[in-house]
């Protein structure tokens, strides 16, 4: 049996072309890129998450020599936010950049590990959180919910 899966998802020009609620959320992973710590891979990841209050969140990519014990931008932005306001477990949107070896900004997604525990909180709080994410060129896709991200997820 054949089956169909369509992904709904909208594209914008530039940083510029968004709401300005999401133009700073944008910025902000921006800003976060410069507190990565990634001397082996030289791929500075910045993720900032806005609670439903409109507090934003900041995380970065985190490596360490002893791989894979390191942490992505958008999971260390996430725990930061459940660790620290723990009332407040109920987010908007999610903010997704990289950063180059050479300092250009470029294309950032969440990897599986991301997809699956944002996922998790986006099934917790029960509606969707939607993640942006910076792409080649200097455009954004906004995905709806992290359930866009991850259509064969699994839950226990």
């Amino acid at each position: 049996m054949d089956k169909t899966l369509q992904l709904q998802y909208q594209e914008f020009a530039s940083v510029d072309a968004l709401a300005a609620a999401d133009r700073e959320l944008m910025q902000a992973a921006i800003r976060a890129t410069a507190s990565a710590y990634a001397p082996y891979s030289h791929f500075h990841v910045g993720a900032a998450l806005r609670l439903k209050d409109g507090s934003i969140v900041l995380g970065s990519n985190q490596e360490n020599a002893a791989y894979p014990s390191g942490l992505c931008a958008e999971r260390t932005a996430i725990f930061a936010a459940s660790a620290q306001r723990p009332e407040l477990r109920d987010y908007d949107a999610l903010a997704i950049v990289g950063r180059n070896a050479e300092g250009a900004l470029c294309e950032a997604s969440p990897c599986g590990a991301c997809r699956q525990v944002l996922l998790e909180y986006e099934q917790q709080q029960g509606h969707p959180l939607r993640v942006l994410c910076y792409l080649r060129g200097g455009a954004i896709r906004e995905l709806p919910s992290v359930a866009s991200l991850l259509p064969f997820s699994f839950v226990l």
